[in-house]
Parts: C-alpha cells; structure tokens; sequence
C-alpha cells in the first residue's frame, strides 16, 4: 500500500505532532482547528479526548476537499480521575506538577481519522510514573514556560523528561500522537506512513 492522491491534513497547530508526521515520507499539511475544546460532562478520559479530536477533524473538514485525510488529536493528563489539561498560567502549572510529583498518572491521546462522512476515532493511555520532585527544580521548570502548553503542565520529549521514573505504554502517546495506533487507522483509509 503507498501514499496516493489523497491530501492528508493535520488538524493540529501543535509543533511535536507535526514533527512527529513529518517523519515519514508522506506529504501532509497543517490546517489547526480554532474552535473551543468543549465537550459533554461525565465523559471518562478516552471519550472525552476522542469527542474533543472528532470536534478538531469535524472543524477542519469543512473547509477541505471532501477527499482529504484529517488527522486530529486531543491529549490529557489523568490522575485521581481529574483531568489536567493546559495550565492557565505558572501557578496552576505549579501546582499540577506538584500534583504528579511522586506519583503515576495517566495520558490519553485520541485520535479521529476522517475522509468526508467517515470517521474513526480511538483512544490511546500511557502510564507515566513521576519521581518526588525538589521544589527549586519545579519552580525552575515552569519558569521555563514550558508547561504552559502541554495537558499536565509538561512535556515528556523535552526537560520534564528528567523527571519520569518509567512509562507503560506508548511513548509517542505522551508527546501528543500516538504513531502505532495512527498508522493503523490511516491504513484503513488506504494511507500508508511507511
């Protein structure tokens, strides 16, 4: 199977998944959903994030040709079955990083892959166990201001990587786009990554 005529867009503005696509040899282009991420309450965390990815791929398809190929994704961080999405500013960073401090917490991602009327959606979890962290580090990391775009307050592929124990799970999953189960969704829409 090989990458044909179909324009394979992400629904995304988020520059790790974007490298993370641009890996491969398939020719994509980045268009971000802009709407509001609202969902319905009492959603669990892999239905929320796949109601919130199929709201991004719904937005975007729109204004795309009806044989383009969207990829959307959601990603939110899980403990104590609280959701932890983007930090609002450093001190509610602060505080969730104290929150996961010594602790594993969960990351959902999902996925919607949509070509016209159909639509795929999943869900990813990773497990992600984070060492006692010192206060001066987790002043310093969040005045980095790294934080402050990632679900949990940080992001694993950059400097919070000093701060994970171990995963369980798909790594790419916590950096926002797990590759494993995209590949096989984008496979059924006759798009191959390889």
């Amino acid at each position: 199977m090989a990458y044909c005529d179909k324009p394979l867009i992400l629904a995304s503005a988020s520059p790790r998944r974007r490298e993370l696509l641009s890996r491969f040899a398939v020719p994509f282009r980045v268009i971000p959903a802009r709407g509001r991420e609202t969902a319905p309450e009492g959603l669990s965390p892999g239905e929320l994030v796949q109601c919130l990815a199929r709201h991004k791929a719904a937005e975007v398809a729109e204004g795309a040709d009806a044989d383009s190929v969207i990829v959307a994704a959601d990603t939110v961080v899980e403990i104590d079955g609280e959701i932890l999405g983007k930090p609002a500013d450093p001190a509610q960073a602060e505080a969730m990083l104290r929150r996961l401090s010594g602790r594993t917490h969960r990351v959902w991602t999902g996925v919607c892959v949509r070509q016209g009327d159909r639509v795929l959606s999943a869900a990813e979890e990773t497990s992600v166990r984070f060492r006692e962290l010192e206060d001066d580090e987790l002043r310093a990391y969040v005045a980095t201001g790294e934080p402050m775009d990632k679900a949990g307050a940080y992001g694993y592929q950059d400097r919070a990587c000093l701060f994970v124990e171990r995963i369980e799970g798909d790594y790419f999953n916590v950096v926002g786009l797990p590759m494993d189960r995209l590949g096989r969704m984008l496979r059924e829409f006759g798009v191959s990554l390889l």
